[in-house]
């Protein structure tokens, strides 16, 4: 195992000299690309370092204990082996988790869009709700968020909503979050008390700023409208809000949330980037796995993930079977028990194939 890390540690320490040197900070885009593949590898370099270190004071404790005659001295040592040897093989065990190919774009900002489902108002009602509990989760991570698009019901729902959040790993955290969410609750709009189910569906893409294909201008049309959020008297002078349609995929990206259309602009041609990337990934995906669909990390958006329950007070995740009876708590954005039970199955999962091929 020490084998295996030793290299990673060797880059590591290659790459935190690199991003020092004058010539490399003065070129961004190289110490960017440095940076981030140090990032990566941090926490198998430290692993490395731990399992070094508790290698040596393994051995050195069954050094002394061959040498040791006193009987309570012999015990302690013995302890001490036994912890060591434990330590260790826990070690391992989170090393081989680490070592496992990671999402190229687990470091990055997230873009979030969420649209009504099936269920009419209660459907854009319960959008509206998702929507405060991923902000209520950035919060509580420290991240930013910002909004790019958003566009409300008469009573509060939305229409149709896109926001960035901002902070290291949000993908990591949050690309569980993509798929049809489902709700299943009496309705303000429900008079006799009947519980109605209804559903939105939450997109999750990562944010990309380099994309290895061109926008060309004659893919895209580009129209202006006035922006319908808040602003006061300034919304209903100027055309700030952009729409950029791209014709070969169909896909649409709008951004009213700045008073700049300049820089409405420029944050909807980021968006759109992250759109075109997913696209292709999708299916650059389907053509090399055909089991997809199975994988915990990577739900289709037209796959319903989860159940909100209202009177039960339960949410319950489809994909890995599992249930928390904490549905307020869970809507403040207090979210990482589930998160961290679905990153658990997508490594497990993760892991079993790669034994599996190499069996």
């Amino acid at each position: 195992m020490v084998e295996k890390t030793l290299n990673i540690k060797k880059r590591f320490d290659e790459l935190t000299d690199l991003i020092s040197k004058p010539e490399i900070i003065a070129d961004q885009k190289e110490w960017k690309k440095l940076v981030k593949e140090r990032a990566s590898l941090e926490d198998l370099a430290n692993a490395h370092d731990e399992l070094v270190k508790l290698k040596k004071e393994l051995s050195e404790a069954e050094e002394t204990l061959k040498s040791e005659t006193d009987k309570d001295m012999i015990e302690l040592f013995s302890e001490e082996v036994k912890s060591c040897r434990k330590k260790i093989e826990e070690l391992q065990e989170r090393i081989k988790i680490l070592l496992l190919p990671k999402d190229e774009n687990d470091e990055s900002n997230v873009i979030i869009e969420i649209r009504p489902g099936v269920g009419g108002e209660e459907s854009a009602l319960f959008g509206a709700v998702l929507m405060k509990m991923y902000m209520r989760y950035a919060e509580r991570k420290r991240w930013s968020v910002e909004i790019a698009d958003y566009s409300e019901t008469e009573m509060g729902g939305v229409k149709e909503c896109s926001f960035i959040i901002s902070g290291k790993g949000a993908y990591s955290r949050l690309k569980y979050e993509s798929g049809v969410h489902r709700v299943q609750r009496v309705p303000e709009t429900e008079s006799q008390g009947r519980v109605h189910t209804s559903t939105a569906t939450v997109a999750v893409l990562p944010e990309v700023e380099e994309v290895d294909f061109e926008i060309l201008d004659k893919d895209i049309r580009i129209d202006t409208y006035r922006s319908s959020g808040a602003g006061g008297q300034h919304v209903n002078k100027t055309d700030s809000a952009i729409r950029i349609t791209h014709m070969p995929t169909g896909i649409v990206v709008a951004c009213q949330d700045e008073r700049s259309q300049i820089k409405n602009r420029e944050r909807a041609f980021q968006i759109l980037k992250s759109k075109l990337y997913d696209f292709y990934k999708t299916q650059r995906d389907k053509e090399y796995s055909e089991n997809r669909k199975s994988q915990v990390g990577n739900a289709e958006r037209c796959e319903r993930i989860r159940t909100y329950n209202y009177p039960q007070g339960r949410i319950t995740d489809h994909r890995i079977n599992y249930t928390i009876y904490s549905l307020d708590d869970f809507l403040d954005g207090n979210i990482d028990e589930m998160i961290e039970q679905l990153s658990l199955a997508d490594q497990k999962e993760k892991l079993e194939e790669a034994l599996k091929n190499n069996s």
